[in-house]
């Protein structure tokens, strides 16, 4: 139930929502709402009764106290780029969005422990520089890092670019702050490594997508800045060569493996076309391109000499076409920038249907190999965008519409599309939902997936948490 009850006093309720975040911050008019409302692909359009944003942990508790009582549904929201329109109201006109940009202060910095406290609204780039200003480094990096914020990072349990190295969002938090359903504040901000004292509360609201809980602030683990950072693109036949070099660098580089990204030619000649200032690296083309990175705590010679090591073994093994290695700080930002631009390219180029799929390394270049071809058989002429961290076995599976097709006539294909690159998924042991989340796009897609005692014990922890369902309703699970 929402706030669509006869009983239901809209006025009243705004009015108590304006005194507790004062009325600049209650917003109600539908046209200064829509940066809210529409979700980043705008693929997902709601309406909310009210947008809220509150500056405090008190604030939040008050406010969704309130809502609790009322039977409003709350809708929590950071930066609002996510892309399953876990962050986007329905349009019922009858859920608030509880906007946290406003709560974005760094509480503390403690180089000893390695760690700092951040609000939910933190910008990650931010965070990031707060870190470097204390020569230490957050080691959560991802395309939309100026403008996400830690707590929905978090809500998704967010990957990037770093995981290989150093985890994924979960990894990196150290304990968080929380308001439950019912208003209450859960403090378990403690910075602790060892924490042996019963049920992981922290895990079980990482990922949950504001479904169990708001998060309002965390600990977040930091790590010493690192002396040189090495980035380089090499060019490769094929997926299953990919897959050997990852397999070498592992071997040789160890730990200081920090990034390994893996983009097909199209994804690059696309990226080239709808911004000509970021030029195919490799001017014969590529099969598939590779970007490495190296993080070395010792120094920028040392790096290189793995390096160049690796590169030579690699090209001697006939792994490696060609390599180009970054020789300053701006031409490896020049590299990076052809890998994060592949979802503004897709975005700028048209409609498309996205995968966000996490599969075993081992068995990475069959699956590319198996569902591609089952694609297009059944969809002749179908554009494959395939990229992603080959390193932690993300890849997103992407597929634009044949030139000259329409393309909202082609998503009408999404379900049969879906079920190919889904089940295949499963088939190679792998995950429909690698970092993205599953907000509303995949809700109904995990049932297929999920076995039936998963999902019992997920709505049971739902139940227990939630009583009422009024935390992000009709995300991550649909009512039982």
């Amino acid at each position: 139930m929402t706030a669509n009850t006869a009983a239901f006093d809209a006025a009243a309720f705004l009015a108590a929502c304006a005194a507790i975040v004062g009325e600049v911050n209650v917003i109600t008019d539908r046209h200064d709402q829509e940066a809210y409302t529409t979700d980043w692909r705008k693929r997902y359009i709601g309406a909310a009764l009210a947008v809220l944003r509150p500056g405090s942990t008190e604030e939040v508790a008050a406010l969704v106290k309130l809502c609790a009582g009322q039977r409003v549904a709350i809708v929590p929201q950071g930066g609002n780029t996510g892309l399953c329109g876990g962050a986007t109201p329905d349009d019922s006109g009858a859920q608030v969005v509880l906007s946290l940009k406003r709560m974005n202060r760094v509480r503390q910095v403690d180089t000893l422990n390695q760690a700092l406290v951040a609000e939910a609204g933190c910008i990650l780039k931010d965070i990031q520089q707060v870190a470097a200003e204390h020569a230490r480094q957050f080691s959560l990096s991802l395309a939309a890092e100026g403008s996400c914020t830690i707590g929905g990072v978090l809500s998704t349990n967010a990957g990037g670019t770093a995981v290989l190295r150093y985890g994924n969002a979960r990894d990196l938090c150290l304990g968080l702050e929380v308001v439950t359903a019912q208003g209450e504040i859960w403090n378990g901000l403690r910075g602790l490594r060892k924490d042996n004292t019963g049920y992981d509360l922290r895990d079980l609201f990482i990922g949950a997508e504001g479904t169990l809980g708001i998060i309002t602030a965390a600990v977040l683990k930091l790590v010493p800045a690192p002396a040189a950072r090495l980035t380089a693109l090499a060019s490769v036949p094929d997926m299953d060569t990919a897959v050997k070099l990852l397999e070498l660098a592992q071997a040789r580089a160890g730990m200081l493996l920090t990034g390994f990204e893996v983009m097909s030619d199209y994804c690059l000649r696309l990226v080239n076309e709808q911004f000509l200032q970021l030029r195919h690296p490799f001017q014969n083309g590529c099969g598939q391109a590779v970007l490495l990175e190296l993080s070395d705590q010792e120094s920028e010679d040392h790096a290189r000499s793995i390096f160049d090591a690796l590169m030579k073994e690699a090209i001697e093994a006939g792994l490696v076409e060609d390599a180009l290695i970054a020789q300053s700080l701006s031409q490896a930002a020049q590299f990076w920038s052809l890998r994060e631009h592949i979802p503004l390219a897709q975005a700028q180029e048209g409609k498309n249907i996205k995968h966000d799929v996490a599969l075993p390394a081992s068995r990475l270049a069959e699956f590319v190999a198996v569902t591609s071809k089952a694609l297009l058989d059944a969809f002749p002429g179908v554009r494959l965008v395939v990229f992603g961290h080959l390193g932690d076995g993300n890849l997103h599976y992407n597929l634009a519409p044949p030139v000259g097709v329409d393309p909202d006539g082609y998503l009408d294909n999404q379900v049969a599309i879906n079920r190919i690159v889904h089940d295949s998924v499963h088939r190679h042991g792998g995950s429909i939902s690698a970092e993205h989340g599953i907000g509303k796009l995949k809700v109904e897609e995990i049932r297929h997936y999920k076995n039936e005692l998963e999902l019992r014990m997920m709505t049971a922890i739902k139940h227990v948490l939630d009583p009422q369902g009024l935390l992000n309703p009709g995300k991550v699970l649909l009512p039982a």
